[in-house]
């Protein structure tokens, strides 16, 4: 058992902005790094569900090279060699392309789980139960990509689905994926549900490093050249991680190989997942984790509210100020720093225009 858990790693994606929480998350302090849900931040959450299963030494965390001292910081259990900085954004293919390549590098057996920094999860067992079956299965399975279906208790049209199969012999939490599928409309989503026939995408992985790169080597070619060099040549990392596809991993590979376009043989099996879990992409998915009041309203600091109803008021400003709402529905209202946002809930996916347009006009200091 010893040889099998040094053979196990698990990598954190940890390198998105979170332009869709901003103002509280910042060019300098991504959404990973805050403590948006009680005194804990999200990366530790996902540092502590993962470090029972395979040991502080086997956790790699991939984020931003400007965010790297932080992550130290924040996880300083675990060996400052395993942070690996991206110079530049390149999407979740790259995420997930340049750690296998690296691990592979070091251990030709290496299993790799992906997992994600901006998660919610409970209980914290089960999914430990089902990454420990995702390494499982991808260590007896040369074929198989291994991803994570979440079992749905609402016709969510924001989550990507999973269309599940047969079921995967020996695993009976195991099955294949038959396709994958876009964010819904309402309707749809609502027949996923009723279905039983298709769980949430949770964006999670397990996989033999060789495996993913073979896959890789087949559909992206020059992504596969490139971040083998960068395993062997890590000094080039300026130079060449720009250069590679900006893509996701689901379109340019885990699609793919799902559709039968990958090597001959791979194949997407995925685990089954009864938990509850939220993906904390954006101010609506955040209020489902606060504090309501009588009127709906979900608040997170000190605030103050008259004729209002169903709002998101979070006030994270220290300088003892209060936040004032009247006669406000289903409105974003936060107040952190130098900034105040006030937005419809459903113009929320428009926060990051925003963000642009504070880039460009106002600089970095309200960015």
């Amino acid at each position: 058992m010893a040889n099998v858990l040094r053979m196990r790693y698990v990598v954190i994606m940890a390198g998105g902005s979170g332009k869709r929480l901003w103002p509280l998350s910042r060019q300098g302090m991504p959404k990973q790094m805050l403590h948006l849900v009680g005194d804990t931040s999200l990366l530790r959450m996902a540092f502590d569900r993962v470090v029972d299963v395979v040991g502080a030494e086997q956790v790699w965390v991939c984020t931003g090279a400007d965010y790297a001292d932080t992550v130290r910081a924040e996880l300083p259990e675990m060996p400052a060699e395993n942070i690996l900085g991206e110079p530049v954004g390149r999407d979740s293919l790259n995420a997930v392309a340049w750690p296998a390549a690296v691990l592979a590098a070091a251990d030709p057996d290496a299993v790799v789980a992906m997992v994600t920094a901006d998660q919610i999860m409970q209980p914290v067992e089960a999914f430990q139960d089902a990454l420990r079956t995702g390494f499982e299965v991808a260590e007896a399975d040369r074929t198989a990509l291994v991803t994570f279906g979440v079992v749905p208790t609402t016709p969510h049209t924001g989550y990507g689905y999973l269309h599940r199969g047969d079921g995967v012999e020996g695993h009976p939490e195991v099955f294949e994926v038959l396709e994958f599928k876009e964010k819904p409309d309402r309707e749809t989503a609502q027949a996923y549900l009723d279905s039983g026939d298709y769980w949430w995408n949770a964006g999670m992985f397990v996989w033999r490093a060789d495996t993913l790169l073979a896959q890789l080597e087949h559909l992206v070619p020059d992504g596969h050249r490139t971040v083998r060099v960068l395993a062997a040549e890590p000094d080039r990392l300026d130079e060449l991680f720009p250069t590679l596809p900006k893509i996701s991993v689901d379109y340019a590979v885990m699609e793919p190989v799902s559709q039968g376009r990958g090597t001959e043989g791979a194949r997407v099996v995925a685990v089954r997942l009864p938990i509850n879990w939220h993906d904390v992409g954006g101010f609506p998915s955040l209020a489902e984790h606060l504090p309501r009041d009588e009127h709906g309203n979900a608040i997170d600091g000190a605030s103050l509210l008259l004729d209002a109803t169903d709002n998101l008021v979070i006030n994270k400003t220290d300088d003892g100020g209060v936040l004032a709402v009247l006669g406000m529905t289903d409105t974003i209202v936060v107040r952190h720093g130098n900034v105040t946002l006030v937005c419809p809930v459903d113009q929320a996916e428009r926060i990051k225009e925003l963000v642009a347009q504070a880039e460009e006009g106002l600089g970095s200091a309200y960015a």
